[in-house]
């Protein structure tokens, strides 16, 4: 019997990719109990230092790695995944302080698909993300400001890293305001839901980011699959249109993406999506895995001065 989506569709039959929005709308149940087992693909975290982190009347587990400046990498949908893992020891192995903090889901564990759906509807309606509010301000965003604040405190250097995906990467954006942050990346941004020619920021806030980027010299780095309707054409015209330069969008081909996904990538989003995660091929030569590559060369650059990142070394 084929598997029955949340948008009324099977995966056997259906021709169409539904939208984020649809997925968070759809008057479905969503209380999903958990498995208490782990699977042999997931990443038990073991190389991390977990910590609790209360700030802004917020706690949040925090998985921190390595030594040197800090880089926050947020984790997409559905939450911290053995590749949003590999990724962030990337980025400690390049020689940074890694803070990966738990924002959504089970951490390290590879979701199925009812797993997977049940966080992101969670998420959606939780007033820490208010996702469906579309373009406020999240409380989730000040509480990474003042992560950020922390990070700087404690690990000193240039400034902060901000690595954004999927549900998080407009956070990136918004981290700027916190004037730590000075190497914002955005991989796939797919807030707001249903507004695919907007940016997920409140108009004010917008221009006071701009203000931000341009006073402190500061770049965003952006990626996306050509194919992507979750982070479509449309939104990175918005984003260039609202930051004019200090926007760098990249756009990798949907032919790059690697064809076999994890289930929710598979099933649910069913498109090239995730640049530096679920959809990466790590193999040398690679167009995602030198769109990781750069990231980590824009990181070097901008936390410690090391001038070996070119904007445009993927296009």
């Amino acid at each position: 019997m084929p598997f029955r989506t949340p948008f009324g569709t099977d995966h056997k039959s259906a021709n169409s990719t539904p939208t984020t929005r649809q997925m968070a709308l759809n008057d479905t149940p969503t209380s999903v109990a958990a498995p208490v087992t782990r699977s042999p693909r997931d990443d038990a975290l073991a190389d991390f230092r977990p910590r609790d982190i209360a700030l802004e009347n917020i706690t949040k587990r925090v998985y921190m790695a390595g030594h040197g400046p800090a880089v926050i990498v947020m984790p997409e949908m559905p939450g911290i995944s053995p590749e949003v893992v590999r990724f962030a020891r990337w980025v400690r192995d390049a020689g940074f302080t890694v803070y990966l903090p738990s924002l959504f889901g089970r951490d390290g564990v590879v979701a199925d698909v009812a797993e997977a759906v049940d966080v992101f509807r969670k998420t959606c309606v939780s007033a820490e993300f208010r996702a469906l509010s579309g373009g406020g301000s999240r409380p989730i965003t000040r509480w990474l400001r003042a992560l950020a604040r922390q990070a700087l405190a404690e690990c000193g250097g240039l400034g902060v890293g901000a690595v954004g995906m999927c549900f998080t990467g407009n956070f990136a954006l918004s981290m700027v305001l916190e004037p730590a942050v000075i190497a914002p990346v955005m991989a796939q941004p797919s807030l707001p839901l249903g507004k695919p020619d907007a940016v997920d920021m409140e108009p004010a806030e917008l221009a006071n980011v701009r203000d931000c980027l341009e006073r402190n010299d500061v770049t965003v780095l952006a990626y996306r699959f050509e194919g992507d309707v979750h982070c479509p054409a449309a939104r990175f015209a918005a984003y260039r249109d609202a930051l004019g330069d200090r926007f760098v969008g990249h756009v990798l081909p949907d032919s790059a993406a690697n064809p076999n996904p994890p289930p929710f990538f598979r099933d649910v989003v069913r498109v090239p999506h995730s640049v530096l995660t679920a959809h990466l091929i790590d193999a040398e030569g690679e167009p995602t895995r030198r769109a990781c590559d750069d990231v980590i060369a824009f990181l070097q650059m901008r936390l410690n001065g090391v001038a070996r990142f070119s904007p445009e070394s993927i296009i």
